[in-house]
């Protein structure tokens, strides 16, 4: 037993069948143009194969002039003749940093690597049995350079238990209830959050299949005076219709500055089959550093294997943020159905603008995504810098 499939180390010995492919943009007159000239309006082809294969790797980098184009360009690819697409994204979001914007980064799965974040990297394998296809399409105003290679692997056929790869955008500005009359700490972390259902959906899916990560972005609405954590909303996963497992609880201390403790909420059943809400949520986290692997309402970017901070949100998180989590050691099994939801701010206290690309494998047909917003809805809006940051800090500490 050589224990090859223990490792991609190991496993590179393993003498394989398959034959290596690649679509790229380079020239074809063997000139140095290696790029693709895509119009205002225009959708291109990048990669199209009839057969069975295993995409392995993708590599772009763009150049356009118009603003936040990174929002206004869209990535899509179909698996096996399917109607509708298995990758709906802006291309920007699909590969990292959101907000239209480049960061350097570098996780297992996806990588953006310098200059500034603007080559972008999948190494996502995304299998397909009889055909595939990818398409850019440039919805902004100007002519887009398009730089890639779509690196893959033929095969004579595939095992019939591999899920076909997807990913799909989503955004929103989610309404939060007033703060009139309420302390900044009572807005941060009271009220109570009894069934998710205003909670952010990062994924709505059905099937049988694994939940394998997002990337997450959010862009705080909120400007206040004294201490602004965004991210104190818990991370609640529901699957099959089945609640979470849990020991008995211990004392809890409720904090004075809050209000009272409140009551248990009782377990209890889907309310009807297949609405997949049963409580307690089958996942249930504790905030959103903790969803994403970090602590303590974290300012420093990070990257990690699996998860990671691409942008920390600047002085006190008024500044874009994206984080990312791959759940690669621990996929997120479903067979029936999967909610991958999160609180925006604790019991969704906050109006903040929040986007995500959701990532996962699942046996076909999947469940129709929501429309993609126009690109006018996807252009981030930013609001006036926090240019007294000092001052806010000199006068919480007095």
């Amino acid at each position: 037993m050589t224990d090859a499939a223990l490792s991609p180390l190991r496993g590179l010995a393993k003498l394989r069948k398959a034959k290596t492919r690649r679509f790229s943009s380079f020239d074809r007159t063997g000139g140095n143009d290696d790029r693709l000239h895509i119009e205002p309006g225009e959708t291109v082809v990048i990669a199209e194969h009839a057969g069975a294969g295993i995409v392995t790797h993708i590599w772009a980098t763009l150049a356009c002039e118009s603003e936040s184009f990174l929002r206004k360009i869209v990535l899509r690819a179909w698996w096996d003749g399917e109607a509708e697409p298995s990758i709906e994204t802006p291309i920007g979001d699909f590969f990292g940093m959101g907000h239209a914007q480049t960061r350097n980064y570098a996780s297992l799965p996806m990588q953006a690597s310098p200059e500034d974040g603007k080559a972008f990297n999948c190494y996502f394998p995304m299998p397909f049995a009889s055909h595939m296809k990818f398409t850019i399409t440039n919805e902004a105003e100007h002519d887009l350079l398009f730089y890639y290679y779509v690196d893959l692997e033929l095969h004579e056929t595939l095992d019939e238990d591999m899920g076909r790869f997807h990913a799909q955008y989503r955004q929103d500005r989610p309404h939060a209830p007033s703060e009139e009359g309420r302390t900044n700490e009572q807005v941060l972390f009271g009220s109570e959050n009894v069934d998710g259902k205003e909670n952010y959906t990062i994924l709505n899916a059905t099937g049988h299949g694994h939940y394998v990560g997002v990337l997450f972005s959010v862009y705080s609405r909120r400007r206040s005076a004294v201490w602004d954590w965004y991210g104190e909303g818990d991370d609640m996963i529901f699957i099959d219709g089945e609640p979470g497992i849990s020991v008995p609880d211990t004392i809890r201390k409720p904090d004075p500055r809050i209000g009272p403790k409140a009551e248990l909420i009782a377990d209890r059943a889907e309310s009807v089959p297949g609405a997949n809400d049963a409580w307690p949520p089958t996942l249930h986290g504790t905030g959103t550093e903790d969803y994403f692997n970090t602590a303590w309402c974290p300012t420093q970017t990070y990257s990690a294997p699996y998860h990671g901070i691409i942008a920390a949100g600047g002085p006190n998180w008024t500044e874009p943020v994206t984080l990312y989590r791959w759940h690669i050691e621990d996929p997120v099994i479903f067979h029936k159905s999967i909610r991958v939801t999160i609180e925006h701010g604790h019991a969704n206290g906050r109006s903040d603008d929040i986007s995500s690309v959701a990532f996962w494998y699942q046996s076909e047909p999947h469940q129709s995504f929501d429309k993609l917003p126009e690109v006018a809805e996807r252009v981030p809006t930013f609001r006036s810098p926090y240019r007294n940051w000092s001052a806010v800090v000199n006068k919480t500490r007095s």
